[in-house]
């Protein structure tokens, strides 16, 4: 079974994050990026997607034109657990250019 994160390791681990905030009536982590244009932000997407495919993990995402909005929630845990959080962080990681 996946252990779903507590109150206190989800404020820890989202305080070591950037950019991502709780979602409000879900148990959730959710970043919105901008990018220069579509193209860099579908390039920034590719790369999200093949980690996400390694992890077998799969974010929910929505895009238009530059602007980019990751939601994490692990679904078989009904909640965050450290799968998100290190898909948050490859995230952070790679985010170089988006506002």
């Amino acid at each position: 079974m996946i252990h779903k994160l507590t109150s206190e390791e989800r404020s820890t681990q989202l305080g070591e994050l950037h950019g991502w905030v709780a979602l409000a009536g879900r148990d959730a982590i959710q970043r919105q990026l901008k990018f220069a244009d579509f193209n860099e932000a579908f390039g920034f997407m590719t790369r999200v997607a093949i980690k996400a495919q390694e992890m077998d993990h799969h974010p929910e995402w929505f895009n238009v034109y530059n602007k980019v909005e990751i939601t994490l929630s692990t679904h078989e845990a009904n909640g965050l657990t450290e799968r998100d959080i290190l898909l948050a962080r490859f995230i952070d990681q790679i985010a170089t250019g988006a506002q």
